[in-house]
């Protein structure tokens, strides 16, 4: 069967030759209204045998059948393996669902049955198309109908693969219900593996919406039984996401163990995809744990194996992850690039909660660099995608953001009630570190603003939980923070400690901006015990670095310093020496 299209200057296009169309007859079929009408006018029967003429003129101009893929119970199935036609299957699905609704209506049961299993071909082939091109409600929508149509483990796998995707959409109130009844039906029909499957897919859902103890919990469990059935590469992902879990409560040796497991599996079951992915996130530890220049190799290495598979949003995530290394070994320029060729790729691809954490890194770049009104303008646009995924890790962080902007610019009550939040989250989430690196931000402002015992109560507590999950992240602020406090309340031995403790991290890690904050403070402190000599020179080393980084909170260090000095009897340290 040869097909008739009508192209832009009128003409029926038809084999080799055209046929010339009149203006009337284009507009006929151009116009919604009266193509509706045309369609409505003809009988049930006619229009299912006409939608089977279409089903097969599409399908013969798109390259023919493809091939039934593995089932979805299968064991050790083959990936699946695209098609040209898969381009058209959810058209091809509604038509093969239009002519067995008219096959079934006038009773041709062999007919229906060669429809029906055309129409299941290319409902799997439409959500996998979709889910593969990052359509995300489109997929959902198609692994729910495909779960209607198969049985027992299949039905599971299916109601699992719309759960997953229901949380890749950052809709996890749609996800967990379709996750739970995935889980009811394989223990239903006893199928370890995929029951497996499905209980590790939702312990990911509760690690994502800060559930830390149910999901890890969930994790030991599917990672039992995976192991028992001897399903490798879902056990080394479900191990990624453990140690995913582990790194975002402060666990990171467990985390790096859990990393390097999870990438070793991969690699013995040569799952390419996977193994791009975990090498990215064992180059988020290194980075968290500060080492710079392994992070840099690992999310390289990664980016040639997303692009090889390829695998965009995987790739958009990694490449907001160098930007920070970049941004963190002072490439700017370079970063902000980066940063926004991550969000493009995330808008790209539909993906909604990774684009409120692009978003965030521009935030916090622009922080950096001294942008705070579009900083402040981002972190909240961050905030909002947060909530509206669920993202709790994340909404805690873009908290602390605001609410150290906040204090910056003087509005310090709004300030507070920003952090309290924040440390409302950390701890509802069971995040060490951040609860850490807030409580010594916290005790900063109750410093500042004369809450002098209240700022070494929180300091201390601070100080007990950074030491617990040694945490070096973000570069020394939870840290600094503790210094001031011990300073003012004149608690000198264990406020130097501090300042020394902060000071080799910094210098280590290379972290330029709050390494001059820390020095500035440290000279005041120097001043107070006599050796004015080294606090003139801690303090200009700061100052210059401060000015070089143009910091606008220079003005307020400078103001402290010839508050000191004034009290110390001699000439401020900035002026020109006599």
């Amino acid at each position: 069967m040869v097909a008739t299209r009508i192209d832009g200057r009128g003409f029926a296009s038809r084999g080799s030759y055209h046929v010339p169309v009149h203006a009337e007859s284009v507009y006929l079929f151009r116009h919604a209204l009266l193509r509706d009408a045309a369609y409505q006018l003809q009988l049930p029967g006619d229009r299912a045998r006409l939608h089977g003429l279409a089903f097969e003129a599409i399908e013969a101009l798109a390259g023919g059948r493809p091939p039934e893929p593995a089932p979805l119970d299968a064991v050790d199935a083959p990936p699946f393996r695209q098609h040209p036609a898969d381009a058209f299957a959810l058209e091809l699905t509604e038509h093969t669902r239009l002519a067995l609704a008219g096959a079934e209506a006038e009773g041709r049961t062999d007919r229906s049955r060669a429809l029906r299993s055309t129409h299941l071909l290319y409902l799997r082939r439409a959500a996998e198309d979709a889910e593969r091109s990052c359509r995300w409600d489109g997929a959902l929508q198609l692994w729910q109908r495909h779960s209607e149509f198969v049985p027992g483990a299949q039905k599971g796998e299916s109601l699992r693969r719309a759960g997953e995707v229901a949380r890749e959409a950052g809709h996890p109130r749609i996800a967990e219900p379709l996750l739970e009844r995935a889980l009811a039906i394989q223990r239903e029909v006893c199928h370890r593996r995929l029951e497996g499957i499905a209980l590790a897919t939702l312990a990911r859902l509760c690690s994502e919406s800060g559930r830390v103890e149910t999901a890890e919990r969930a994790f030991e469990q599917a990672l039992s039984i995976l192991r028992e059935a001897g399903e490798r590469r879902s056990e080394g992902v479900a191990l990624g996401n453990l140690a995913n879990l582990y790194q975002a409560t402060g666990r990171l040796e467990k985390a790096e163990r859990g990393g390097e497991q999870a990438l070793a599996v991969f690699r013995e079951v040569a799952d390419r995809r996977s193994e791009g992915v975990a090498l990215a996130n064992l180059a988020n530890l290194y980075l968290i744990t500060r080492r710079l220049e392994q992070a840099e190799r690992a999310y390289h290495q990664a980016l040639e194996i997303h692009r090889e598979v390829p695998d965009r949003r995987t790739e958009g995530v990694t490449l907001g992850n160098l930007a920070n290394v970049y941004l963190t070994t002072g490439r700017v320029k370079q970063a902000e690039r980066t940063h926004e060729q991550s969000l493009a790729i995330h808008r790209e691809v539909g993906n909604r909660r990774f684009q409120g954490i692009a978003i965030g890194n521009l935030a916090r770049l622009y922080e950096e660099t001294g942008r705070f009104e579009q900083a402040e303008i981002h972190h909240e646009q961050a905030l909002g995608i947060h909530r509206e995924v669920v993202n709790r890790q994340f909404e805690g962080t873009a908290l602390v953001s605001l609410a150290i902007l906040y204090q910056e610019a003087g509005r310090v009550e709004k300030a507070e009630r920003t952090f309290e939040q924040a440390l409302s989250i950390h701890r509802e989430i069971v995040n060490r570190r951040n609860e850490g690196v807030t409580l010594g931000s916290l005790a900063r402002l109750y410093q500042k603003t004369g809450r002098v015992e209240q700022a070494e109560r929180t300091c201390e507590q601070a100080l007990a939980i950074l030491r617990e999950v040694a945490s070096h992240q973000p570069g020394g602020i939870g840290l600094e923070s503790l210094a001031n406090p011990y300073s003012t309340a004149g608690r000198d031995a264990q406020d130097e400690r501090a300042f020394e403790l902060t000071l080799e991290v910094l210098t280590r890690v290379g972290d330029r901006r709050w390494e001059c904050f820390v020095r500035c403070d440290l000279a005041i402190l120097i001043l107070a015990r006599g050796r004015v000599g080294e606090a003139r020179g801690q303090w200009r080393q700061g100052a210059e670095g401060l000015r070089r980084l143009g910091s606008r909170e220079i003005e307020g260090t400078v103001r402290a310093m010839r508050e000191a000095c004034l009290k110390a009897g001699i000439p401020p340290f900035d002026d020109p020496p006599a």
